[in-house]
């Protein structure tokens, strides 16, 4: 009987001290500084009596600041919401020039897989949804004022590495495509389509807590 409790005291006691070892919250962010570029496509259309050829129009590129906040369901699974502030661009249209500027704000919901675990350097994949509002469109051609469409719902795809620093912090690359699009319209009249689906390459760092 010694004998047999000899053996499975240890046993006892090392499950029991794992077992109320707090566990590691499921909870993480990512800050990260984000280089946003647009691919510039859009139809081609007539207007002010002017045959303008496909991707006339053109969407400025710009730094963003971008805050992700993760939820791992296990340690290869998670949800990522991808948030920024509200970003202005400028919009030019070939052979005219500046046209204005517009508002927009891209939160993107994101499911990764996470290879390697326990690893340092875990790379990840993730799809999901970009939905961007879009508002304060200030865009006039020939004292004609343009309008966009309010909202844009599409595909994002994402790539990336964590680097392990320590036990909490990570050094992180990544690398988005977002699909936004939006119809630009004169009055009723839609004129064409403008399809910004930007790049987006960032670098930053991780937290776990």
């Amino acid at each position: 009987m010694n004998k047999t409790l000899r053996k499975v005291l240890p046993c006892l006691l090392l499950l029991v001290a794992t077992t109320a070892l707090p566990a590691a919250s499921p909870w993480s962010v990512r800050l990260r500084a984000t280089y946003l570029e647009t691919v510039d496509k859009s139809d081609a259309f007539s207007a002010l009596g002017i045959a303008f050829a496909p991707n006339a129009v053109s969407v400025s590129d710009k730094l963003i600041p971008e805050i992700d906040v993760a939820y791992a369901f296990t340690d290869t699974l998670s949800a990522e919401l991808v948030l920024t502030i509200p970003q202005e661009h400028s919009v030019s249209l070939a052979g005219v020039g500046r046209l204005g500027s517009f508002k927009h704000l891209p939160p993107t919901l994101l499911f990764q897989y996470r290879a390697l675990p326990g690893a340092a350097i875990r790379p990840y994949v993730a799809a999901g949804v970009n939905f961007t509002l879009i508002w304060d469109d200030r865009l006039v051609v020939a004292g004609v004022p343009l309008r966009l469409e309010n909202n844009s719902t599409g595909l994002a795809l994402q790539a990336g590495v964590d680097w392990k620093l320590d036990e909490r912090w990570s050094f992180n690359l990544d690398l988005k495509r977002a699909y936004i699009r939006s119809g630009v319209y004169a009055g009723a009249a839609r004129l064409t389509e403008a399809r910004l689906d930007p790049w987006l390459y960032a670098a930053g760092v991780r937290y776990e807590f």
